[in-house]
């Protein structure tokens, strides 16, 4: 259980902010590994900002329990930060060193402020050494939560890059796919191309697998499912990059595509498409 404030930690920040902030920048940015005068500055008002909001909790007169909402602000701001230093780069430890590095500083002052209490002096730099070991690992979590979410966001824009629907001809698209065909993938895949579709009103759509490196019955069941929803948009699809591997597999597999046209190649494929679409190749120095 958290014990209530004494009231001390709270004096001592009030009555020597400054030179408490100046120690802390030191030790902050004697740490810091990004030297320069943006940095700084950022560390500056971050610093300059939490002590403000950690005096204004403290002064309540509370407890140092951070899970309380007594401590919303402090655990808002710190969120804040941490997330921001996953965007720049930072480590966690150089995040949680945020936190940290405020101890040492607050110690000594403290030591100061209760020299002639031993047993407060005690008592109170336990609890504020605890405070701040439970904020520096809140920071850390927060880190790991925000990298999280940038990874997480980051995939989906590569799963979305990875699976690009271009026109290749009026009426005809076609969606080269590189890789590995899962279920969240091939979400992407149908819902990118159900949209160039309704764009477009392209009525062929060529999904070329040439570069998908095998073909399991998942993956199979997954172009199906993408076929069978292009065609109820009312395009009808023609799959490329069948090679003789991928013909073997899909054979053994019993996957039944007898009702989809398949090519050997992109170049096959949009061949046929042109056909379906009523338009010719000719070339350009074919004798009249």
């Amino acid at each position: 259980m958290t014990k209530s404030a004494t009231g001390h930690l709270a004096k001592v920040i009030q009555n020597n902010r400054e030179n408490l902030l100046a120690g802390w920048l030191e030790g902050l940015l004697s740490r810091s590994v990004r030297r320069d005068k943006a940095a700084e500055k950022d560390v500056a008002e971050q610093a300059t900002q939490f002590l403000d909001i950690l005096q204004t909790t403290v002064h309540k007169g509370q407890n140092y329990d951070i899970d309380t909402g007594a401590w919303s602000d402090v655990r808002s701001l710190l969120s804040g930060i941490s997330m921001a230093r996953v965007r720049q780069g930072f480590s966690p430890i150089e995040t949680a060193n945020f936190v940290f590095s405020l101890k040492e500083p607050l110690f000594a002052l403290l030591r100061k402020e209760l020299d002639n209490d031993p047993d407060a002096l005690i008592e109170e730099t336990a609890q504020t050494g605890t405070l701040f070991d439970r904020l520096g690992l809140f920071t850390i979590e927060e880190f790991q939560k925000g990298r999280e979410q940038i990874i997480l966001k980051q995939q989906q824009e590569l799963m979305e890059l990875s699976t690009p629907v271009v026109q290749l001809w009026k009426d005809v698209l076609a969606l080269p796919l590189i890789g590995t065909l899962d279920s969240a993938r091939t979400q992407v895949v149908m819902e990118s191309l159900l949209q160039k579709i309704v764009d477009t009103g392209a009525s062929i759509a060529i999904i070329d697998i040439t570069g998908v490196p095998t073909v399991d019955t998942l993956v199979a069941q997954h172009l199906l499912k993408t076929v069978a929803a292009a065609r109820l948009m009312g395009a009808d699809c023609i799959i490329s990059g069948i090679r003789p591997q991928i013909a073997q597999t899909i054979v053994h597999l019993g996957v039944n595509l007898e009702d989809v046209i398949t090519k050997a190649t992109l170049a096959d494929a949009f061949v046929v498409a042109l056909k379906r679409t009523g338009a010719t190749i000719t070339h350009a120095n074919q004798e009249q």
